[in-house]
């Protein structure tokens, strides 16, 4: 048998992108081709790349160059691939170039520059798949696309419309990772809450019994696994209030990630974001009394062109009163191609800083008194960590990487992916800090 070639892999952006590479990945090595996080050991590297705003653009090309110093064969993916000919403007010698979601085009490239060392039907992988995330939790990618055109996005010109996968396909990969060990699963797509639409929300088939090609049904059959089920990027239709009694029975976490971005109607209106018309502290109001223990997260884009003071203050004046638990807010950037650019009345780049600032520190005070309303409380928390200062864990309301953690001090015995009882025993705007009970 010939040596298997090495290959580098660099992934930039989102969850979405993460499970792309992933796919890359597991096909890599199902075809007897090894992976290397060395560029000097890899024979070449694939960067998947972000280009969801200016930032992200400039973050990839500065990846792929470096990718082209060190190595010198690079194949180009990812959404910024949407965009061939600004990759190969600044870098004309990268091997191929494909957009997202592309896994026969980047293998097909693969292919050309580095033939398979065997036959593909004879490899063996693990039964979840090549997983860039631990081992303890996976992203679990339910569809492609989206059929919204925000003003201020450009991503459906890079993954096309609503894509839903076939609800068995999702279920089957869940209970491939269920049995590999892992025991939190997050929902991602560009528009979770839209799974099904482009299909009608018929049935699919999973264990030789019909399922809705809808969230709901795909939830409560996800939910049968016994793992930890969080939701991420659910737009605020009036459909999310029937995922709330799951929440309160405990079949899926008590967790919403909601992008509102703004709270002023003639803004929204601007975005052309879905559902500007709702009256989202009625809506909130009435998540909280189904499921109170009900955790929100979202983000805002401060300095939206034509966004006035009066404007700005009254989405303060919704996170006052919405309390939200988890926030993060972005100074608007034009993104090349997309409509918001050409609106009149742009705020200057410092104001939108300052108005991010702004409501940052107003969504830091609210944080710190929400968790700390949780000291003397019990929770369930998922280890992700151990180290020299003990355990570093995650509350139901905390998803990996972008809310907080929960620092269990000087206890040693666990392991990433054991469940503990604690106590919470003190908190910060951003964390909580904890006392081992038990574990299981």
């Amino acid at each position: 048998m010939p040596t298997s070639h090495r290959i580098g892999m660099v992934s930039l952006g989102c969850p979405k992108a993460s499970s792309d590479a992933e796919l890359i990945l597991t096909r890599l090595c199902a075809e007897g081709y090894l992976t290397t996080p060395s560029y000097a050991d890899a024979d070449l590297v694939i960067v998947n790349t972000c280009g969801f705003i200016e930032a992200a653009v400039a973050e990839s090309l500065e990846a792929i160059g470096e990718a082209m110093r060190e190595n010198g064969r690079v194949i180009v993916t990812g959404c910024l691939g949407t965009r061939k000919k600004d990759v190969l403007a600044a870098h004309p010698r990268v091997l191929a170039v494909t957009g997202p979601h592309a896994l026969a085009e980047v293998m097909a490239a693969v292919h050309a520059h580095l033939p398979p060392p065997h036959d593909p039907f004879s490899s063996l992988v693990p039964p979840q798949g090549v997983r860039l995330t631990p081992g303890h939790f996976a992203y679990l990618k339910i569809s492609d696309g989206c059929n919204h055109r925000c003003s201020f996005c450009v991503i459906p010109e890079f993954t096309g419309t609503l894509v839903s996968r076939p609800v068995g396909d999702i279920l089957e990969e869940a209970e491939r990772l269920a049995k590999a060990g892992v025991k939190e699963l997050l929902l991602i797509s560009q528009d979770t809450g839209a799974y099904g639409v482009d299909r009608k929300y018929r049935s699919g088939f999973w264990q030789g019994r019909p399922v809705k090609t809808r969230l709901r049904e795909l939830c409560e059959a996800l939910s049968t696994f016994g793992l930890w089920l969080r939701l991420h990027y659910i737009y605020p239709y009036p459909a999310v209030d029937d995922l709330l009694p799951l929440m309160a029975a405990g079949r899926i976490l008590p967790y919403l990630d909601v992008p509102f971005q703004h709270a002023d109607m003639r803004v929204l209106a601007a975005m052309r974001r879905p559902a500007a018309a709702e009256n989202m502290l009625a809506r909130i109001r009435r998540w909280r009394e189904i499921c109170p223990e009900v955790v929100i997260r979202s983000t805002f884009i401060t300095g939206f062109p034509g966004e006035t003071e009066a404007e700005f203050q009254g989405l303060l004046d919704f996170l006052a009163t919405a309390k939200l638990d988890r926030v993060g807010a972005f100074a608007y950037s034009p993104v090349q191609g997309a409509a918001a650019n050409a609106l009149p009345d742009p705020v200057p780049e410092a104001e939108r800083e300052e108005r991010r600032r702004r409501l940052m520190e107003l969504q830091e005070d609210i944080s710190a008194a929400k968790l700390a309303e949780k000291i003397g409380r019990q929770m369930t928390v998922l280890v992700d960590a151990v180290d020299a200062e003990g355990t570093l864990a995650r509350s139901m309301g905390d998803a990996p990487e972008i809310d907080g953690v929960v620092y269990v001090d000087d206890f040693f015995a666990a392991r990433p992916g054991d469940f503990l009882t604690v106590k919470i025993t003190d908190a910060d705007a951003h964390d909580l800090y904890a006392e081992a009970i038990c574990s299981k």
